[in-house]
């Protein structure tokens, strides 16, 4: 998609379609709309979309007005929102070059960043494999604004939203087709792209550095573990501080041994959502550039029952030292996070983050909504929440009191990895802590919003890409 501004009137702007923001409570006369807003049918709700043709007084072949709500609640998140159902309600007519009115009430950077990202969201697809010359897209999208100095804005729009898109499309991959070599590749070409430093482990470097935990949970995999490694390093860092992100990457996971039901089985290759997001992050941050150093880490492998599977009740070490024993093999998330966060760690990492597709849990508790957060330190968890709320990226902070342990005890390891059935995004995050240790971390359990069943009105189904804008905004915003 080509992004231009053109900062003139908007009906001057010559283009298929010209999408215009009206709010509830606003009659708006433009257009010869008068009469439809006197009767009721257009009332500026929210993602209401009316598409008038020929309409005097612009150039543009039709106006879109998208219902904008009350202007009193619209923020960036609602632009980002009406951009995405904008674009895909006019694509879907084939419509190929659209302009998008800046209502000189909205026009600050943050929103115009907002609308170019929900455009570039908005026109994604996840049709990669589908054959056939009947896929839709927007060739260009040109912001219509009086507002000056808007072009660092609409350029970070596009960064974020691309990054987010590149993350989204690493999740739809079939496990065919992104094995953890894949996603290994994905990343190096990536970083050779944009300047980053990539390292990648395979499994006798792991072997040496005792990462058993990692390991453990690729036994039953044909598919070879790795542990990817982008690095990101500021020409003039400022402060003592070094970011670390740690993504979940299981490119598919069966359950191992104890295996899942077949029902719905297939939608496990997005168990690799955590660790594309920390690449898409890294994407962005390497463009945007801030004054912190940020490394991502990304342990990837496939959760197989294959015959070298481990079973239920084994005992592994972790890079760590602790041992742990295996209850359930489906936990896998948090046995590779384990060594991810030690490692981290042991690089010098400063402050951590972690995001995984980690528990059922979380989506009983917070529905598909709200990302589930757990904090080890306050000043963190509030960087994170600021950060969220800054992107419209919802997240809901749950407890991470010491008394949930004794769900994890073990009588034959230092740990078990599973607490039984109550509190179980508690418990795994209260696992994930006793590897992050005394280093400020956050734990995002994304397992119920890194997912859309179903299409929305600005989102195409499958994958949503979180929490890259979060992360992203964490980093430049970073101040010691």
């Amino acid at each position: 998609m080509k992004i231009t501004v053109e900062r003139k009137p908007a009906g001057q702007v010559e283009s298929e379609a010209l999408i215009v923001p009206v709010f509830e409570g606003r009659r708006d006369a433009r257009f010869g709309a008068a009469d439809l807003f006197a009767s009721g049918e257009i009332a500026g709700k929210p993602l209401e979309l009316t598409l008038l043709h020929h309409p005097p007084g612009v150039r543009a072949t039709r106006v879109l007005l998208a219902g904008a709500g009350k202007p009193e609640k619209f923020d960036p998140a609602e632009m980002r929102r009406l951009s995405g159902a904008a674009v895909r309600y006019l694509k879907a007519k084939s419509i190929k070059t659209v302009a998008f009115a800046l209502d000189p009430e909205f026009a600050g950077d943050a929103f115009a960043s907002a609308a170019i990202e929900g455009a570039i969201l908005g026109d994604f697809e996840p049709d990669r494999y589908k054959t056939g010359d009947d896929k839709k897209s927007i060739d260009a999208f040109t912001l219509a604004a009086d507002t000056p100095g808007l072009d660092a804005a609409v350029q970070r729009g596009r960064i974020l939203a691309e990054a987010q898109n590149f993350a989204r499309d690493l999740v739809n991959q079939p496990a065919n087709r992104l094995t953890p070599l894949d996603m290994a590749d994905a990343a190096r070409k990536m970083a050779a792209e944009f300047g980053l430093e990539c390292e990648i482990l395979d499994r006798d470097a792991m072997e040496k550095l005792g990462m058993g935990s990692l390991l453990g949970v690729a036994l039953g995999s044909a598919q070879p573990p790795v542990l990817i490694v982008l690095r990101y390093r500021p020409a003039n860092p400022q402060g003592s501080a070094h970011l670390g992100l740690v993504g979940k990457g299981v490119t598919f996971d069966t359950g191992g041994i104890s295996i899942k039901p077949a029902d719905g089985m297939e939608k496990m290759k997005y168990d690799m959502a955590g660790g594309a997001a920390m690449l898409g992050a890294l994407r962005a941050i390497a463009q945007l550039r801030p004054a912190i150093p940020v490394t991502a880490f990304v342990p990837s492998v496939e959760n197989m029952p294959g015959s070298r599977a481990q079973r239920p009740g084994d005992i592994v070490t972790a890079m760590n030292g602790k041992t742990i024993e295996v209850i359930n093999t489906d936990a896998e998330g948090r046995l590779i996070l384990a060594d991810a966060l030690t490692y981290a760690r042991r690089q010098g990492c400063t402050h951590l983050v972690d995001a995984a597709t980690l528990t059922g849990a979380v989506a009983v508790a917070l529905g598909h909504l709200n990302v589930g957060l757990f904090a080890s330190d306050d000043g963190m968890r509030d960087r994170v929440l600021a950060s969220s709320r800054a992107e419209g990226e919802r997240m809901w902070p749950l407890p991470l009191e010491d008394d949930y342990k004794e769900y994890l005890k073990s009588a034959f390891a230092d740990i078990a990895n599973v607490g039984g059935r109550w509190g179980g995004a508690v418990t795994a995050a209260l696992f994930l802590k006793e590897f992050a240790e005394d280093t400020p971390w956050v734990h995002l359990d994304i397992a119920g919003t890194a997912w859309l069943d179903e299409s929305k009105p600005y989102l195409a189904k499958g994958p949503t890409g979180l929490p890259v804008r979060t992360l992203v905004r964490l980093a430049m915003d970073w101040k010691d």
